[in-house]
């Protein structure tokens, strides 16, 4: 697998030399800096693709070319925005950069409620607490009729966290939530994600999974005209948040997907992180099935908890089966061309005391604990494909 690494772009704290230093041979990159909805101009692909390759390594994944929430509501001016879509693809194609990691979430994208929390080595890992996340929807949000998608336990639970909450605890739960995280698509007020919720809601699962459909039919045939592949990343958490419709969370969401436009152009991003959140979700089953259209992979760990809850562990002690996961995606690269390695990055990486007090780091995103990540990630790597070589 190529080894790869999420840069943020010519302002990003981490520059391309410590990137290349820490060992990656490809980048993962979007151009953050224009409007969700734009087309992005053949030069300006071209000079951030430079950027890149001078400092030794290749643009491997665009993650991501977001998608205006016109195309996924299907409302507004979602077919200028396909349109717009479609001339990005030709445009990256004829760059040369051919891998596309996209999402279908509605209204947050990745969510977190605890971006700091304390691992027993002092380090700071990203947590997902239900609990938390209840209290915050029902009892400081206060969704329309939100109650209604949790137990009594679980409302009884959470008000008594919510009661227990410092206002400066309260300011920051909501912060973590709903104020944007990396490589999402910005963030929200109160009132903005109440009515972002409806709209979504209002739409129920079918109808959205339908809209994503109806997306790729407009832009896969692009794509491969292009040359460029396309693959969703799964939704995170792997489960309804707000009461929101999430039509990227199973085996079975990635298998419609995968058959909705049959193409070789058509795929997905396997992030273990994502996908292993939920305990029904078999990582290397999912290998086995979608492999030929898996084109790209974050791999990531996570502990799970009985209501929902989980943190991203270390990548080598979680609960997902990272071995024989890693495996797996081997034995799918050996049966691919040699020339079309899978690209993989260790995805977000915890924080450790050298970072701790830098205002610039990005949640997930230090450099050190990806450097950690990645270094155990290509041990792994490198054993496995030593025990091939001697079979």
């Amino acid at each position: 697998m190529q080894e790869t690494w999420r840069w943020f772009g010519p302002t990003d704290s981490i520059s391309l030399r410590q990137i290349r230093q820490a060992g990656a041979t490809g980048v993962v990159s979007s151009l953050y800096e224009i409007p969700t909805g734009d087309v992005w101009p053949l030069d300006k692909i071209l000079e951030h693709k430079a950027l890149i390759e001078d400092a030794g390594m290749n643009w491997a994944v665009v993650e991501s070319v977001p998608l205006h929430n016109d195309i996924k509501t299907r409302t507004g001016e979602y077919e200028k925005y396909i349109e717009n879509y479609k001339e990005t693809l030709v445009n990256l194609g004829k760059a040369g950069v051919d891998t596309v990691c996209y999402n279908f979430m509605p209204v947050v994208d990745w969510t977190r409620t605890n971006l700091s929390y304390a691992m027993p080595n002092a380090s700071q890992a990203l947590r997902f607490e239900m609990t938390d996340f209840i209290a915050y929807d029902v009892y400081m949000l206060a969704r329309d009729n939100a109650e209604q998608d949790y137990s009594p336990e679980q409302l009884a639970t959470a008000k008594q966290r919510f009661d227990e909450l410092s206002n400066e605890e309260r300011v920051l739960l909501e912060k973590n939530i709903i104020a944007g995280l990396p490589g999402g698509e910005g963030s929200y007020d109160r009132a903005g994600i109440k009515a972002a919720i409806a709209q979504f809601i209002a739409i129920g699962t079918e109808n959205y999974r339908q809209h994503l459909f109806k997306f790729l039919e407009g832009v896969i045939p692009s794509a491969e005209s292009a040359g460029v592949k396309m693959c969703i990343h799964p939704d995170d958490p792997p489960f309804s948040l707000f009461g929101l419709p999430r039509v990227v969370s199973t085996a079975d969401d990635a298998r419609a997907i995968i058959n909705a436009v049959e193409s070789a152009s058509n795929g997905i991003t396997l992030c273990a992180g994502s996908f292993g959140a939920r305990a029904d979700n078999d990582l290397v089953d999912m290998v086995k099935a979608f492999g030929p259209n898996i084109f790209f992979v974050h791999l990531r760990n996570v502990k799970r908890e009985a209501d929902g809850s989980f943190y991203e562990s270390d990548h080598l002690d979680g609960d997902n089966d990272m071995l024989g996961l890693i495996n797996a995606l081997l034995d799918e690269e050996g049966a691919r061309d040699k020339a079309h390695s899978i690209p993989m990055r260790p995805d977000h990486g915890h924080l450790m005391d050298e970072e701790m007090d830098r205002p610039d780091v990005r949640p997930g995103y230090s450099y050190a604990g990806r450097m950690k990540s990645l270094a155990e990630l290509r041990g792994v790597i490198h054993t496995l494909e030593s025990i091939r070589s001697t079979q």
